[in-house]
């Protein structure tokens, strides 16, 4: 896997849907220099594990607005998939009322290029490359600053949801670092004493 911890998130246009409507040509770049972004992969729409993180990322959403955090979500589905999934009510395992913005990678580049598209390419004995295992996306998550650069990165295999509220210790330890240079030490939460580094 590759580490982006430190580097620019690579960039990307492509379709999303955002609170039931089509934006064609959605870009994180709009965020550059204004929020921190929180970028995350899940594997496929209308599945069972996936509804239980992007819903319980649309309860934390309040929370991740107040510290001018930008959610934003992505699978290997297309932006059709993610409107009909939007309209399903969820009773009925759908996503109904997420209102922040589902990214369509279709073709798996924006996947590729974070190194998250579980399984791999290889050649067969004609030497035709083809793709081994289930084109979809590892549960990757991706916290960006405001000048695009990855500042924490965590990786999930499909079976294992992610903590929304660890997501947010670590906007929260983020920003206590930027606004005061002070490091925060394991389990740190908002509140609590941070580490002085010219001591």
């Amino acid at each position: 896997m590759a580490v982006l911890v430190g580097k620019r998130a690579p960039s990307f246009r492509a379709t999303a849907v955002i609170d039931g409507d089509i934006e064609n040509d959605f870009s994180l770049d709009r965020y550059l220099g204004k929020m921190h972004v929180l970028f995350y992969f899940y594997p496929a729409d209308f599945s069972l594990l996936c509804p239980t993180e992007i819903l319980a990322f649309q309860n934390l959403l309040p929370k991740f607005e107040a510290r001018n955090v930008a959610v934003v979500a992505c699978s290997t589905d297309s932006h059709q998939s993610h409107r009909a999934w939007l309209r399903q009510p969820r009773d009925q395992g759908g996503i109904m009322g997420v209102t922040y913005p589902l990214v369509a990678d279709a073709t798996k580049t924006i996947a590729a290029n974070y190194d998250m598209l579980a399984g791999h390419y290889d050649y067969n004995e004609q030497g035709e490359m083809s793709f081994v295992g289930t084109p979809t996306s590892n549960r990757g998550l991706f916290l960006i600053d405001r000048d695009g650069i990855v500042r924490h990165q965590s990786v999930n295999d499909g079976p294992l949801g992610r903590s929304t509220h660890e997501a947010l210790r670590m906007v929260d330890a983020l920003q206590h670092y930027e606004q005061h240079g002070a490091l925060c030490p394991a389990d740190w939460r908002e509140g609590e004493a941070a580490l002085n580094p010219t001591r």
